[in-house]
This record gives structure tokens, C-alpha cells and sequence, in this order.
């Protein structure tokens, strides 16, 4: 899968993304799908084109209700349900993705000299739940590492080795 360009993301519905949502053999792509294809900012600009379309979109029932019989086209703003499903898997991309950026924040705030009580302030919670959340993410991040080591040691094992 080839990673966005960031430009123009919006436009269009965004003919990359839409080329992408067709090559996932016919499945809905996951967020781990997306969270390779995008980064942030073109995931967020994706997201934003999906959403305002969605929120602009005319439905049926409000056709009805100005009496117009809904011909050939009427619903052409709505979204599919290929790409509802899109916005919802990048809301989390994005969740992803600025907690990501959250977290290395607090570490440059932290090597930079902050204290774990302005880090708190600046987080809108306490010094405690500042750094909790912190080394929740940095077990994580461990965790995670481990495990992407113990696969590539399984990969690059001879046929017969494995355990």
C-alpha cells in the first residue's frame, strides 16, 4: 500500500484513498490498514472531507418530509457504507496516531526539564495521572518491541528451528 501524498487529501473524495478502499479484496479496511497508509495530517484530512460530507449529506427521510420524491442521484452526497465504515476506522487512525505524538510530547516535555506536575497541568489532569498514563504507554511500547523481536526471530529461523 503506498503512503498518501498529503496533498489535497480532501478533494475529490480523495482518489488515493478511494483506490485504496477498493484494494482490500473486498473487506472493510481495519485501522491498522490505514494507520500504514496515512500519516496524521492526511489522515485527519481524509476524515475531515468524509465528515463534512456525511454532515451535509441529504437522507431520504428528509426528502420526504419537503415533499420531494427522491429520484436517480438524490443521495449522490451521502456516504457509501465503504466509506462510513472509512471514517470510523480513521477516527481511530487519528486517535492513534495524535496519542502517538502525545506521548512523545510528554518525553520531550520531560527531557526538556517539565515537571510531572506541569506536564499534568498542560495535559489538563494531575501530576499522577500524568505520568500513569505515560508508563502505560511505555509497557506498551516495550511490550510491543517484544513482540515484533520474537517474530522476526521465528521469520529469520531455519525451516525445523521453530518453536
Amino acid at each position: 500500500m503506498t503512503r498518501h501524498s498529503g496533498a489535497r487529501c480532501g478533494d475529490e473524495l480523495c482518489r488515493e484513498t478511494r483506490q485504496a478502499v477498493l484494494t482490500y479484496a473486498g473487506r472493510v479496511p481495519t485501522p491498522e490498514d490505514l494507520e500504514r497508509e496515512h500519516t496524521l495530517a492526511t489522515a485527519v484530512a481524509r476524515l475531515e472531507a468524509l465528515r463534512v460530507r456525511d454532515s451535509l449529506a441529504t437522507t431520504r427521510d428528509e426528502l420526504e418530509a419537503d415533499g420531494v420524491l427522491p429520484g436517480p442521484g438524490a443521495f449522490r452526497d451521502a456516504l457509501s457504507a465503504a466509506e462510513a465504515l472509512e471514517l470510523l476506522a480513521l477516527t481511530e487512525v487519528v486517535a492513534r496516531k495524535a496519542g502517538y505524538g502525545r506521548q512523545l510530547t510528554v518525553r520531550s516535555a520531560r527531557a526538556a526539564g517539565a515537571s510531572w506536575s506541569e506536564i499534568g497541568q498542560a495535559l489538563g489532569s494531575t501530576k499522577q495521572s500524568a505520568w500513569e498514563g505515560h508508563q502505560r504507554w511505555l509497557e506498551a511500547a516495550e511490550e510491543s518491541a517484544s513482540r515484533r523481536r520474537q517474530l522476526e526471530a521465528r521469520e529469520s529461523a531455519p525451516l525445523g528451528d521453530e518453536q
